[in-house]
């Protein structure tokens, strides 16, 4: 039996993850969840799931939860940090949004800790540092992403020297085939309305404007050793084929599956093993078809600053990565127009002085900064 601890446990991934372990209790068990300030919902989970140990980030909300439960209670990043490096845990799911995950996934690979990473932003904006821990710990790093799942067993047995090149498929969101004036008005709801996954509100804001993919191919450098022009996104509107490998010999191997996010973190939770389930199956013969386009950079630029921040490197990636997140919480609060992320975003790196990203430390700076900067970017809006 594996023991796991969960960061973000009542979020879309957190809550999937559960589901996974729900349906598998002799293979895992559940010792730690941190949450943000769900009090009611975290408590439905300790109720199921009886964990060890819990967080809630804020403060306020965990002394809520203190007078409500039995089980030991902690808040802060030192508390997320606690339920990463629990010491009976050996896998790490960490499923919270935003640059916020850096911190305990790195303590938690510098202690040995298995991941399976849900967060995009920690790989993005420090994937170097990331990465060199991860290789001197020796652990494994499993991606929870529907896409980075599929190039992950595509890949698996294969040489590396043998990969002509990844594609990356995307669905193109809800706004796929329209100019950037038809929609840079948008209102959060019709942003929200993503074609074929169900989400959390931020990363379907940033599948909207295909950040997501973005942040994605800098993932993919990173998890695979990857050069940027050995990286393509092809739009795939049907979502099936998450992701393909295009060998030196022409030959491309696809991943192919439900729009269901348990899949993939199953299997990063049981990885090397395959487990059986039963969930929902893909009939081909009910798909009817696959269709695949380019993708439009021109009306969706954030697909294009990622692709930039990414060759250029240093802590640019960070910078972009922080002003997204800024500009998509203001964007979702009303506090902007929906056309207005991308040239925040592109307002931010132009004047981001590029550093190397050779630290956490040195990233968490430039993130911190960033934020600052984008908030003065959009108080002059």
């Amino acid at each position: 039996m594996k023991n796991i601890s969960i960061l973000g446990s009542t979020g879309s991934i957190g809550k999937q993850t559960l589901d996974v372990i729900k349906s598998h209790k002799k293979e895992f068990k559940v010792l730690g969840l941190a949450a943000f300030n769900e009090v009611d919902k975290i408590i439905e989970q300790i109720k199921e799931f009886k964990p060890e140990k819990v967080c809630l980030f804020e403060e306020k909300a965990a002394q809520e939860l203190e007078k409500k439960t039995d089980v030991e209670v902690v808040s802060g990043m030192k508390g997320l940090e606690e339920i990463a490096l629990m010491e009976e845990v050996e896998q790490v799911v960490v499923s919270v949004v935003g640059a916020i995950g850096m911190q305990p996934t790195i303590k938690a690979i510098r202690k040995g800790k298995n991941i399976a990473l849900a967060n995009k932003e920690t790989l993005v904006a420090a994937g170097e540092p990331i990465m060199k821990e991860a290789k001197k710990s020796g652990i494994t790093l499993m991606p929870i992403d529907s896409e980075h799942s599929a190039l992950f067993q595509c890949l698996n047995g294969e040489e590396r020297s043998k990969v002509s090149k990844v594609i990356i498929t995307c669905s193109g969101g809800p706004f796929r085939g329209k100019k950037i004036e038809d929609f840079y008005n948008a209102t959060p709801e019709q942003a929200l309305g993503h074609p074929t996954w169900s989400m959390g509100a931020k990363i379907t804001i940033d599948s909207s404007t295909l950040m997501n993919k973005g942040l994605e191919v800098i993932e993919a450098k990173w998890l695979y050793d990857l050069s940027f022009e050995e990286i393509e996104i092809v739009i795939h509107p049907q979502s099936l084929i998450h992701s393909m490998i295009e060998f030196v010999d022409g030959s491309i191997m696809a991943q192919i599956g439900t729009h269901d996010m348990r899949t993939p973190i199953q299997y990063a939770l049981s990885y090397p093993k395959r487990i059986s389930n039963k969930f929902p199956r893909l009939n081909l013969i009910e798909a009817q078809k696959m269709t695949f386009e380019k993708p439009d950079y021109e009306n969706f630029p954030c697909l294009s600053f990622a692709f930039e921040a990414g060759k250029i490197g240093g802590t640019l990636p960070a910078a972009m990565n922080a002003a997204n997140e800024i500009a998509v919480l203001r964007f979702l609060d009303k506090k902007i127009k929906y056309g207005q992320i991308p040239e925040i975003i592109k307002k931010v790196m132009e004047e981001h002085k590029n550093r190397k990203a050779d630290s956490i430390e040195t990233v968490l700076e430039a993130d911190k900064k960033a934020r600052e900067e984008t908030k003065k970017v959009i108080e002059k809006l």
